[in-house]
């Protein structure tokens, strides 16, 4: 009971980095507008995403615009674009996957050796999702702080880290602690199958430890002087 209450504690850590990730990839709030300087705008925020940009004015009305070309994307934003659709994709097969090896489930009967590796399989994708969903998010967080550290680039051009970038990273926290526990379920049935002591058994007989032969021996020896004794009276 557990078992399957700790399955499905993963698969709902899973679901919901899954939903953050798709979340995230089309959200637009990945770079937002810097209010910094003397001379600005603030009733007007920019938003840069991974398909479309969008202005903002007061909250009240919003104009969105898709990027015409995807050629004309720059290499960061195309491959941003490309590790995020991936992870999207892994996240959903991973959720099948562990919904398949659940014990509650009979998706493939009732092998716990083929739900083991289910399992297994289901936690490296989680885990390898998140590492794919963590690249273009730190990557993008890390050339904003760069270039808005940078003296060089005017103030109208600077961004600050938007809401996207935080729903990534909380997406990977959730796909590692998901993938984790599926993972655990391999390691604690590995130890369990390996004997904590090792049997040293006798060459003589196979399988019978050499207190056991012992024993044996003087039961044979006592049985044998009761035959005796019986056959002398």
């Amino acid at each position: 009971m557990a078992y399957c209450g700790l399955q499905i504690i993963g698969l709902v850590l899973g679901g919901i980095g899954m939903v953050g990730t798709f979340t995230a990839t089309l959200l637009p709030q990945w770079k937002v507008s810097a209010f910094i300087g003397g001379n600005i705008v603030v009733f007007e925020t920019m938003w840069e995403g991974l398909w479309m940009n969008c202005v903002s004015q007061l909250n009240i009305k919003t104009q969105c615009r898709f990027y015409p070309s995807v050629l004309a994307l720059p290499d960061g934003l195309a491959a941003a674009r490309a590790l995020m659709c991936i992870a999207v994709v892994l996240s959903i097969i991973a959720f099948v996957t562990a919904i398949i090896g659940m014990k509650c489930t009979q998706c493939i009967g009732d092998s716990k050796q083929a739900r083991k590796i289910t399992l297994l399989t289901a936690g490296v994708i989680f885990i390898l999702t998140a590492i794919l969903v963590l690249i273009p998010v730190s990557w993008t967080a890390n050339g904003i702080i760069r270039d808005f550290r940078n003296p060089f680039i005017p103030a109208p051009r600077k961004r600050e880290l938007g809401a996207a970038l935080y729903l990534g990273w909380v997406s990977s926290a959730f796909f590692i602690a998901g993938g984790a526990i599926y993972c655990s379920f391999h390691c604690y049935a590995s130890e369990s199958r390996s004997p904590r002591y090792p049997t040293i058994q006798n060459p003589e007989v196979p399988g019978i430890l050499p207190s056991s032969r012992h024993h044996l021996h003087k039961t044979k020896h006592a049985s044998a002087g009761t035959l005796s004794m019986n056959s002398y009276v």
